[in-house]
């Protein structure tokens, strides 16, 4: 079938400005912990769930997605980063080999503007191959594989559409906004040791924090710095100021002068700063890039209670004035306590014996029943992902 050489724009219900795309519904078969799943996607969304639920495999088809169309990335590499198709596949997945993965991009007025969808499975040498392959621009199939060029040469299967420059000319805006999804889950050790970032480019671990920082340019690197350091004193009052300054041997680091014991201050680097301010340094930089799908897991960790639970207020914020989507695990009572929170911004996790399912909270009547009559959101979720058993814990080495 012939690719599409461009969208034509029809007046007012033309193409969508690729910027003011976003996420809009995602499904998934047989993908880690989930045999099904469907759920809508807001411009906020709290990912909540137990131990082990998937929350973190939840955000990874997004990683997977982008990391398919970046430079240096591809479906095989995807793919193999993960172990293989064998370890992506749902283990209760058992009579139906093939993995799939659909999501739409659109707005709140248009939420299926485009639509891309990617089945497959492994082949006998256990490599991976593309059952089927789609894209659809307000419904009208723009890309549909197999076509008779993969029948000529199946080896064709082994690289998806969207990740082909030649190929996906009508449809390259989807590329374009997944490859623009970033995520962030700061690891503040790796941030600590510059040698470990040595090669890293893009690392959502933080290894090349200092780096990212160091490499935009300067006016928005100071911008955002005076931003965030405005933010940072409300967490660690004795920080005065934050700057980035390179060493002799040209290696960045993050400096902060701390007013404590002197009167002048004391200046500081990252490797003596605590792990909560380094964690919060690298959420506040990620909030401040200007545009793609944000995910974040659990940003709370090693913050004080009472900063955490500003961090919804403070995503509320940044997306007034850049408008970037933002998706979040989390199992923190004190960030999901917030009135501002909706229920249908909350996605729930739930175990069973064929795996995880997932539910928007606003199709949970229960939930907006409790909600309705007043108890905490917190209060709500605490109830419903608590393990059974949690109180056993007690009784270990006794």
């Amino acid at each position: 079938m012939p690719v599409a050489e461009s969208i034509v724009d029809d007046g007012p219900t033309g193409p969508i400005d690729r910027k003011n795309l976003r996420l809009t519904h995602v499904s998934f078969t047989n993908w880690r912990n989930f045999t099904k799943l469907d759920t809508e996607i807001q411009q906020t969304m709290f990912l909540v769930g137990p131990n082990a639920s998937g929350k973190s495999n939840f955000l990874d088809s997004f990683r997977f997605l982008s990391e398919m169309v970046s430079v240096g990335g591809g479906f095989e590499a995807a793919i193999a980063r993960r172990g293989g198709v064998s370890m992506i596949r749902s283990l209760a997945a058992r009579k139906n080999p093939v993995v799939s993965i659909s999501i739409s991009l659109g707005t709140s007025e248009s939420p299926r503007e485009w639509e891309y969808e990617l089945e497959f499975r492994q082949d006998n040498q256990r490599r991976p191959k593309i059952e089927h392959e789609r894209v659809r621009y307000r419904s009208e199939l723009k890309l549909n594989r197999p076509d008779k060029d993969d029948e000529l040469d199946p080896e064709r299967l082994r690289q998806t559409g969207l990740e082909q420059v030649n190929v996906n000319k009508g449809f390259r805006v989807v590329a374009d906004v997944l490859a623009t999804v970033r995520y962030m889950h700061i690891v503040p050790q790796l941030v600590r040791e510059p040698d470990r970032s040595v090669g890293r480019s893009n690392d959502p671990f933080g290894g090349d924090f200092l780096e990212l920082i160091a490499r935009t340019p300067k006016r928005n690197r100071e911008s955002r710095l005076r931003r965030i350091i405005s933010a940072l004193r409300v967490a660690v009052p004795q920080l005065q100021e934050l700057e980035l300054q390179s060493d002799t041997a040209g290696v960045p680091h993050l400096r902060g002068k701390y007013k404590h014991w002197r009167p002048q201050g004391a200046w500081q680097n990252e490797e003596h700063f605590s792990d909560g301010t380094l964690r919060l340094m690298g959420l506040l930089w990620a909030v401040t890039e200007s545009s793609g799908p944000l995910l974040l897991e659990e940003p709370e960790l090693s913050l004080h209670p009472e900063v955490v639970r500003h961090i919804p207020q403070m995503f509320r914020r940044v997306q007034r004035r850049a408008g970037r989507q933002i998706i979040v695990s989390s199992h923190s009572p004190d960030l999901l306590n917030d009135p501002g929170i909706g229920n249908d911004e909350v996605i729930l996790l739930t175990t069973g014996n064929e795996g995880t399912s997932a539910q928007l909270l606003s199709r949970n009547p229960k939930a907006v029943s409790m909600r309705s009559a007043g108890i905490e959101l917190a209060e709500i979720l605490r109830n419903m992902t608590a393990p059974e058993d949690a109180d056993q814990l007690t009784l270990f080495a006794s």
